[in-house]
C-alpha cells in the first residue's frame, strides 16, 4: 500500500524530530526512525532499517557542514575510526540479512536500553553538558577506540543507526574527547557509516522511495536545526527526555517481538 499525503506529511515531521536530536546528540535519528516506523508505521523492520540508513546520511550531511564550519568536528580523529566502522559496518549490513525480524528488534531494544542509560548516568554525574567546545584535550587510547568503531559499525549495519549511541560514549568516555567534539565528530562519520550499510539494504530491496524521501529532507532540515541548538544551549534537559523515549521504546519493541507482533 503506497502512504497517503497525510501518512508523507508524518513522515516528514518525523524526519525533522529525528534529524535535531540526532544531530543535537550525536547518536544519529535511526534510534527515533526505525522504532516508529516498526511500531507506528507498521513497516517491516528491515525496510525500517533501511530507510533509516538513508536519513542517517541526510542527517550527517546537514550536522556535519555546519560543525565542521564552527570547527567543532575533530576530521583526523573521525577519519582514522571510521575505517574500523565502515568495514564493521559492511560485515553487519550482511548478517542481518540472516537474522529474523524478532531477532532485529531484541538486540535493537538492548541498544536503547544501554544507550539510554548511558546518557541518564553521564547527564546525572557531570550534570550540565559541557559549555566548551574548544577545550584542549589529547585522544587516549586510540587501539581501543579503533576496536570500539569496529562494534559501532557492526551495531550501525545490523540495527540502521549510523553507530552513535557507540562513538558518542567512546570518544567521551573512553578516549578522553570533549562531549561537544564527540558529538559533532560523532555526525561527521556517521554519514559515511550508514552509506556503506544502505549500499547493502538497497541491493536487497529493503529501501522504500516514498517512505525514504520524506523523512530524508525532513532529517536534513532538522539537522540543521539540532546543530544550532547544540551550539547556543545547554542539552542536559533533551538528553533525559531521549532517554526516557528510548526506554518505553525498547520496552514496547520487547514485548512485540516476544509476542510475535512484527510484520512478515
Amino acid at each position: 500500500m503506497e502512504p497517503t499525503a497525510l501518512r508523507l506529511a508524518e513522515f516528514l515531521l518525523l524526519g525533522v524530530s529525528a534529524g535535531a536530536i540526532g544531530a543535537l546528540t550525536g547518536i544519529g535519528g535511526g534510534l527515533i526512525i526505525t522504532p516508529v516506523l516498526t511500531l507506528v508505521a507498521g513497516v517491516p523492520i528491515h525496510q525500517a532499517i533501511g530507510t533509516s540508513l538513508c536519513c542517517v546520511i541526510a542527517t550527517s550531511s546537514g550536522a556535519a557542514a555546519n560543525y565542521v564550519e564552527h570547527r567543532l568536528s575533530d576530521i583526523r580523529l573521525g577519519m582514522t575510526l571510521e575505517l574500523a566502522t565502515t568495514a564493521g559496518a559492511v560485515s553487519g549490513a550482511l548478517v542481518a540479512g540472516l537474522m529474523s525480524r524478532e531477532a532485529l528488534a531484541v538486540l535493537f531494544s538492548l541498544l536503547l536500553l544501554y544507550a539510554s542509560a548511558a546518557m541518564i548516568r553521564r547527564t546525572l554525574r557531570d550534570g550540565e553538558t559541557e559549555s566548551s567546545e574548544t577545550q584542549p584535550y589529547k585522544v587516549k587510547r586510540l587501539p581501543l577506540g579503533l576496536v570500539g568503531s569496529a562494534g559501532a559499525g557492526i551495531v550501525s549495519g545490523l540495527l540502521g543507526i549510523g553507530g552513535g549511541p557507540v562513538k558518542v560514549p567512546l570518544m567521551y568516555l573512553v578516549m578522553g574527547v570533549p562531549f561537544k567534539v564527540a558529538t559533532a565528530t560523532s555526525n561527521f562519520m556517521m554519514g559515511v557509516t550508514a552509506a556503506a550499510s544502505a549500499f547493502i539494504y538497497y541491493s536487497r530491496g529493503d529501501v522504500r522511495l516514498l517512505i525514504t524521501a520524506p523523512i530524508a529532507i525532513g532529517a536534513y532540515v532538522g539537522a540543521n536545526l539540532g546543530t544550532h541548538i547544540m551550539r547556543r544551549a545547554a542539552s542536559r534537559w533533551l538528553v533525559l527526555l531521549l532517554a526516557s523515549i528510548m526506554l518505553y521504546l525498547a520496552a514496547v519493541m520487547i514485548w512485540k517481538s516476544l509476542h510475535g507482533g512484527f510484520e512478515r
